[in-house]
């Protein structure tokens, strides 16, 4: 494979390395390891897009593939904190909010034809809202007791994320 072809894939593989550090996250019950693991998820969420803008190898597979890989590291997170107990059910729905709710306008858009041509972009809100997330993941292990502000902070940022995201799909329908 030519160093340039490599290159080029280097987004999607920093995207999907997501995949398997939510699979070390939920196996490896280490505080270090843990928290390691999200700092790496954070620096390839940070350079996979970086990477593909600086190299020109962006693509509609990387821009679905990234969300995609982000939301399954947060839930693989959040679900193994629930289930060890050390995240409560309403720190785990104000977690996943803006999950579920990207989630389900994603559905809707590909379902109402109208809507099935609009392009989904990453926003700073959503950036916002995902750096948060995992800034709230690693309070869990390393200082419980900044979860409560942290936990309104992404509730906040996580409601003006959803506002935000709907209304541009919103003008998008209408160009």
């Amino acid at each position: 494979m030519s160093p340039r072809r490599t290159i080029v894939r280097l987004p999607n593989i920093l995207s999907s390395s997501r995949f398997v550090l939510a699979v070390l996250f939920a196996c490896w019950p280490s505080t270090p390891v843990r928290v390691g693991l999200i700092v790496v998820a954070a620096i390839s969420d940070m350079l996979d897009g970086w990477l593909a803008r600086r190299v020109h190898a962006t693509s509609r597979w990387g821009a679905l593939l990234d969300p995609i890989a982000d939301r399954v590291f947060v839930l693989a997170a959040v679900g193994t904190f629930v289930f060890s107990g050390e995240l409560g059910t309403r720190g785990y729905f104000v977690l996943i909010m803006r999950d579920l709710a990207t989630a389900v306008g994603f559905l809707v858009a590909r379902v109402i034809p109208w809507l099935r041509p609009v392009v989904f972009k990453a926003r700073w809100s959503g950036k916002l809202v995902t750096v948060l997330q995992l800034v709230t993941l690693a309070a869990v292990l390393l200082a419980p007791a900044a979860l409560p502000p942290l936990l309104v902070a992404v509730a906040i940022i996580s409601t003006i994320s959803i506002v935000d995201y709907t209304l541009a799909l919103w003008r998008a329908r209408a160009t």
